[in-house]
């Protein structure tokens, strides 16, 4: 019965393949030895590499965790949730993929272990598999393939990185379905990449093979030998050490490529390219290059990045950035990288301090030391942890001009402030914070509460792309003209289509990504207004309810909130508009400084 199941599939899959239905090309990137070495940005690196040579690329990336998505884990555990356009809680390395290809990629793109099971699941109680036995093989390897080829349909080459390192036992079905899909369209349309750690123990003095040895006999043990080998480590790997791995991995030396830490991501895809990684591929693959590469913008971007002509020290102000005895950046990755996006296209420095926002709330800091800093941010967050030293730290910059940019949770806390200081609400709150506060200016709307009440909280939220109107007079609608980013409503593409809410077609509208629950009650506007706070933008729902998406103050240096994460719609080649003038802001409090 089985045998005769997979002889089918394996028939329609071939067919699939010529009529052009699944790409031509795919490559798996894998991990060795331990996580967070860097495969994301590998992957990111190797496919722009392909981008530059004409192919169109896509990426994949598989995580092994039951969870359905990243939604429900902590920043602080798992890392950045990245948001897409079509309103998907993800894996940060598609961040990675997005910043460095320039292309948005949909949450289909982020396949997990939990999906897989449940989709499985859910066809046999609906009576889908028409009776036959559900197991491992080849239900699970086949689903695991049916969501990578319908993610990477439309492209020559789609990347696919796994998630976790060789030798989980969480990975085993995806390693399975890899060699699978091998095994159906050829091995000239398959290529492995094994992104491995060389460590250099300190009483040593140099960098040791055998965790790469390891690594390349567990993925033997999946009947998968690479193609490639990219060796992490300190310093750039040696001949003595690429011979040793050549002897091991039973492959060319040439194909043992050194990737050793770099000041900055950006710089990877040159690295990899000294070492002809992109020609490699595509010998590996049967390709042949479609263009010539053209690297001139990229390398005086990085330019830019690695000799800046003058310095800016930013605050960001965060709740997520203590782990045990250490500070963890990956919670805040996207902010991190728009700033060095502005700043490359600004000639500035960027020196990030991350500063728990607890500290302001038990005089462990001082709260005058934000003095030192030529700006300050507040980014997104939840739950009343480090409020009230978020609240302070926003009055601070107000009181005394210091450039602010707040994100989501930043501009809903600076509209609490304001209206605390300047429109004298006293005890003026978030629902989130304090549900019975007598005024509160942040609030659920009440279709939200509808929702919540019958326990739905994902679909409680404001998640993906949303269109916004900005006040033409206003700071905010210049950033975003200068940088090309305003357009007509009905010129959007169908992801930025997928929750406009704007109902007039001659509207003049930006597309920020979204995540969050609380709005600015419409009941508290005109009062936050005539004190003298400017609401930018607004988002316009289908039951003509006005939610504010902007704000910002007249006679202040910059000081804008958004109630959207421009973070996720920033890369190297077109930062975003917010936090370019963010940081000219910056640059010009240094310079009168100075």
């Amino acid at each position: 019965m089985i045998s005769t199941y997979v002889l089918f599939y394996n028939k329609l899959f071939k067919q699939m393949f010529e009529w052009g239905l699944v790409p031509q090309k795919f490559i798996v990137v894998s991990g060795g030895v331990l996580s967070g070495i860097g495969k994301g940005v590998a992957t990111a690196s190797i496919g722009k590499i392909l981008q530059q040579y004409g192919f169109s690329v896509t990426a994949i990336k598989i995580d092994p965790y039951i969870n359905c998505d990243a939604g429900t884990l902590r920043p602080t555990e798992h890392g950045e949730v990245w948001v897409t356009d079509d309103g998907g809680e993800i894996d940060q390395d598609l961040g990675n993929y997005e910043r460095f290809l320039n292309i948005r990629i949909p949450k289909k793109n982020n396949i997990t272990t939990g999906q897989v099971y449940k989709t499985i699941i859910d066809k046999e109680r609906s009576g889908e598999y028409l009776g036959k036995t559900v197991q491992f093989i080849p239900h699970v390897p086949d689903e695991i393939k049916k969501r990578v080829i319908s993610a990477a349909d439309g492209f020559d080459i789609a990347l696919i990185e796994i998630g976790g390192t060789i030798g989980d036992y969480e990975n085993i079905p995806f390693l399975f379905a890899m060699k699978s899909l091998e095994r159906e369209l050829g091995r000239e349309n398959v290529a492995y990449i094994l992104v491995t750690y060389l460590p250099t123990p300190s009483h040593i003095g140099e960098p040791k093979t055998k965790p790469t040895q390891q690594a390349i006999k567990t993925l033997g043990e999946s009947g998968i030998f690479p193609d490639f080998i990219l060796c992490r480590g300190k310093d750039p790997l040696d001949d003595v050490r690429k011979k040793k791995i050549e002897i091991f991995a039973n492959i060319n030396s040439d194909c043992v490529i050194s990737a050793p830490d770099v000041p900055s991501v950006y710089s990877i895809p040159l690295n990899f390219e000294k070492e002809k990684l992109g020609e490699k591929i595509m010998k590996r693959l049967q390709l042949e290059p479609k263009q010539k590469p053209d690297w001139t913008t990229w390398n005086q971007l990085l330019h830019n990045i690695e000799n800046p002509t003058n310095s800016i020290k930013i605050a960001i102000i965060g709740k997520y950035v203590d782990t045990g005895n250490y500070c963890l950046q990956d919670s805040y990755i996207s902010i991190g990288e728009s700033l060095k996006h502005a700043a490359a296209h600004s000639a500035a420095g960027i020196e990030i301090s991350w500063i728990d926002s607890k500290k302001y709330e038990t005089g462990e800091e001082t709260i005058k030391n934000l003095h030192e800093f030529d700006g300050i941010i507040v980014p997104g967050g939840f739950g009343a942890s480090g409020v009230e030293g978020k609240i302070t730290t926003i009055k601070f910059c107000r009181e005394n001009n210091i450039p602010y940019l707040g994100l989501c949770y930043g501009l809903q806390l600076a509209v609490v402030e304001f209206a605390r200081h300047a429109c004298n609400l006293e005890l003026a709150h978030t629902t989130e914070v304090v549900e019975n506060t007598p005024h509160p200016v942040i609030d659920l709307q009440p279709a939200q509460k509808e929702i919540l009440a019958q326990r739905a909280y994902g679909a409680s939220m404001r998640l993906g792309a949303y269109c916004a109107v900005l006040n033409p007079e206003s700071n905010v609608f210049k950033l975003y003209e200068q940088a090309s980013r305003i357009v007509q409503k009905n010129n959007l593409t169908a992801l930025e289509e997928f929750r406009k809410g704007i109902l007039n077609d001659d509207k003049q509208v930006v597309v920020e990504r979204h995540r969050h629950r609380y709005e600015v009650n419409p009941k508290y506007v005109d009062v936050l207004e005539k004190n003298g706070l400017i609401f930018s933008g607004h988002h316009l729902r289908n039951d003509d309810t006005k939610l504010m998406e902007y704000i910002e103050l007249k006679n202040h240096p910059f000081f804008v909130g958004t109630q959207a994460h421009p973070e996720f719609l920033s890369s190297i080649e077109h930062p975003s508009p917010i936090f370019m003038g963010f940081v000219k802001a910056c640059v010009e409090r240094k310079e009168k400084r100075n």
